[in-house]
């Protein structure tokens, strides 16, 4: 069974969430207070598997709650999915500083929560699975000064994220910076799919079917993403270039309230502002450089 806590001054929003995810296979534990749901994660013998968590209560807030959870190595990989009625630019980025990777924007429907809670779930079962891998190679890989890669698959991608955290000086910090830049490199970049379009696969579960016809696709097929990894004594530096004909990338270096609440589209702000110290595009964004100084 899949535990969902959710948190929230208004009992009327735990009804309402508790309705939306009824004939779902998700269990839903409700808190009313910031106390009452750190009560329930420190004390029960509930595993929660994902936090719907209210930005606006009294006490303990939505941010104040980040941050007690970021100090507790137990609860810290659990994924949060933050409720709010205020969806500005700069609540948004204050919430991704904390590590809110995930929001819904009242009012919302159920349809929106389920599709929601699927992504992070699915994403926190992806990351959880590669920061094991991580351990293994971390202390053979950081001896690696340079080294020239490439691929072509998601699956490959995700392998190779793992791979390349271990470079890096904090690989559970980079990990999902790099998965992100490099499935987009994939999908976005040699597999031209557009934003809206992945949307619209996601929606219609025929994501995978599209990701897999394309790559066999004759005017796809041979398409490569290169990878270029660099280390000296004050940083760390990986150049992501795929064959793909660019995108406008300045519109996803900061979460757009308006695509807050979408499943994807949030990687870019969120990996330049928590898994590298800096992030640089070049010409049509076909290529990226991610920096870690250290």
């Amino acid at each position: 069974m899949t535990t969902v806590l959710a948190i929230d001054d208004e009992p009327r929003n735990l009804r309402l969430i508790q309705a939306y995810l009824a004939d779902t296979e998700y269990q839903v534990l409700t808190a009313t207070s910031g106390a009452e749901g750190w009560s329930i994660l420190t004390q029960s013998n509930e595993a929660i598997s994902v936090i719907l968590l209210d930005r606006m209560m009294p006490g303990t807030d939505g941010i104040a709650m980040m941050d007690k959870l970021k100090h507790d190595e137990n609860l810290a990989h659990i994924p949060v999915i933050m409720q709010t009625a205020a969806a500005e630019a700069g609540q948004i980025a204050e919430g991704v500083r904390t590590g809110v990777y995930y929001y819904l924007t009242k009012p919302y429907d159920g349809e929106v929560l389920v599709a929601i809670v699927q992504a992070a779930l699915q994403d926190s079962a992806r990351q959880r699975t590669q920061r094991a891998e991580v351990k293994k190679y971390k202390r053979m890989l950081g001896l690696i000064e340079r080294s020239d890669l490439s691929f072509r698959t998601l699956e490959e991608a995700r392998d190779l994220a793992v791979l390349l955290a271990c470079f890096f000086p904090d690989p559970e910090r980079v990990i999902l910076g790099l998965s992100e830049f490099l499935l987009n490199a994939v999908e976005h970049g040699n597999l031209a799919i557009s934003y809206e379009e992945k949307g619209r696969l996601n929606r219609l579960g025929q994501w995978e079917t599209e990701i897999a016809r394309r790559l066999a696709a004759p005017e796809y097929a041979a398409k490569r993403v290169r990878v270029h990894y660099e280390k000296d004594a004050s940083k760390v530096s990986l150049t992501i270039a795929d064959e793909g004909c660019g995108f406008e990338w300045h519109r996803y270096l900061d979460i757009d309230p308006a695509r807050a609440t979408d499943t994807h589209g949030r990687g870019i702000a969120i990996s330049r502002a928590v898994s590298f110290d800096e992030v640089r595009y070049e010409g049509n964004g076909s290529t990226v450089t991610c920096v870690v100084y250290c």
